[in-house]
C-alpha cells in the first residue's frame, strides 16, 4: 500500500504517481497523511484505486475524478469532487462552497454540512449530504441528484433544469422557477437507492423527503418572466 506523508513528500510529486498508474495496477489502495488544508490533492484521477486521506484538505480535492475512490477523513475545501465523471468521494467532514460543482457523475457523499452553491450546475452526480447546505444549491442544476438529510438554505434550486432535489429537513426559499413536487413511489425508491450507496438503507426513512424540481417555465424567453433571468 502506497503511502505518501505531504510534511515531506511534494504533493506534486503525489499527484504525479497517481496520474501514472495503469489500468492493471497492483497499487489499489493509497494512504495519504498530513495534507494540512493543501489544495488539489488528488485530483484527475483515472485508475479504479481507493485513496484515503487523512486529514483536512484545501481547494478542489478530488476535482475531476473519474473511477477512483477518494476519502477525506476531514474537512474539505472549495469545490471537492468538482467536475467529477465517476467514481465515490466521501468527505466524512463538513464541505465548503461548491462541493460538486459541475460534476457529470459518480457520487459524492458529505457526512457533516456543505457551503453554499452546493451541486452547483450538477450534469448527472448524486450528492447525498447528511448534514444541511447553504445558499444557491442547485443552481443551474441540469441532471442528477441532491439529498439532503438536514435543511437547505435560501434560493434552493435557482434556474434549475432537470436534477431532483429531496431535502429531510427545513427549505428556507426557493429559487427562480424551482417548485415543490409529489412525492411519488418512483421518488422514495430513487432516495432508498441513494441511502443505500451512502449506507444509510433501514436508519433514514424516504418517506420523510420532500421532492423540489424546475417549473420548466424558464427553459425559453418569454417576456413576461424577463425579471426572472
Amino acid at each position: 500500500m502506497p503511502s505518501f506523508d505531504l510534511r515531506t513528500a511534494p504533493l506534486r510529486e503525489l499527484n504525479r504517481a497517481l496520474h501514472a498508474l495503469r489500468p492493471d495496477t497492483n497499487e489499489t489502495r493509497w494512504l495519504i497523511g498530513n495534507p494540512d488544508g493543501r489544495h488539489a490533492v488528488a485530483v484527475g484521477l483515472d485508475a479504479a484505486v481507493s485513496v484515503e486521506i487523512d486529514g483536512h484538505v484545501g481547494y478542489y480535492c478530488a476535482g475531476m475524478n473519474k473511477r477512483a475512490s477518494v476519502v477525506v477523513n476531514g474537512n474539505a475545501g472549495v469545490g471537492v469532487a468538482e467536475n467529477m465523471i465517476s467514481g465515490f468521494v466521501h468527505v466524512r467532514g463538513d464541505a465548503s462552497q461548491a462541493a460538486g460543482a459541475t460534476a457529470h457523475g459518480g457520487m459524492l457523499l458529505i457526512d457533516g454540512n456543505a457551503g453554499a452553491r452546493c451541486g452547483i450546475s450538477m450534469k448527472g452526480v448524486d450528492i447525498l449530504v447528511k448534514g444541511s447546505i447553504g445558499h444557491m444549491s442547485a443552481f443551474m442544476a441540469q441532471a442528477g441528484t441532491l439529498t439532503v438529510l438536514g435543511d437547505a438554505g435560501e434560493a434552493l434550486g435557482d434556474s434549475l433544469y432537470e436534477a431532483r432535489l429531496y431535502v429531510r429537513g427545513a427549505v428556507a426559499s426557493l429559487g427562480a422557477d424551482c417548485v415543490e413536487k409529489a412525492m411519488r413511489d418512483e421518488h422514495r425508491a430513487q432516495v432508498f437507492a441513494k441511502l443505500e450507496a451512502a449506507g444509510l438503507a433501514g436508519e433514514v426513512d424516504p418517506g420523510e423527503f420532500r421532492r423540489y424540481g424546475s417549473a420548466r417555465s424558464l427553459y425559453h424567453f418569454h417576456v413576461d418572466n424577463a425579471g426572472a433571468y
